[in-house]
């Protein structure tokens, strides 16, 4: 697939390939095959939410998966209620290296884009 192509999931949850890309590379700097992205949403931050980001290799019974190309994004229910119609996207610019959401649901959103309000 050429870079930047994306795979729209249930719960219109999108991953995007480099997203997926920067998964599978830490999973093979981990050594652990079944790593797998976690994201999370909690209260906190400037704006009132706040997206977690941690590799897991473990399921809670209240937790969703999301595959695309080979790599697992997990998601527990509560969370997903919140990130609903999202793109999930692996960025590397000037300021760093980072995952990044992009949520339509977010009314408002800080300058580090690390939280959001709704």
């Amino acid at each position: 697939m050429p870079e930047g192509t994306t795979t729209q999931t249930a719960n219109n949850l999108t991953i995007t390939d480099s997203c997926a890309a920067r998964i599978r590379a830490l999973k093979e700097m981990e050594g652990n095959d079944a790593l797998m992205l976690r994201i999370a949403v909690s209260g906190g931050g400037c704006s009132g939410f706040q997206y977690g980001f941690n590799l897991d290799d473990t399921l809670a019974d209240d937790d969703l998966t999301f595959e695309h190309a080979g790599v697992t994004v997990v998601i527990d229910e509560t969370s997903l209620g919140l990130l609903e119609g999202s793109e999930v996207d692996y960025k590397e610019d000037l300021g760093g290296a980072f995952f990044q959401v992009s949520n339509p649901n977010a009314t408002a959103s800080c300058g580090c884009g690390a939280s959001f309000s709704i």
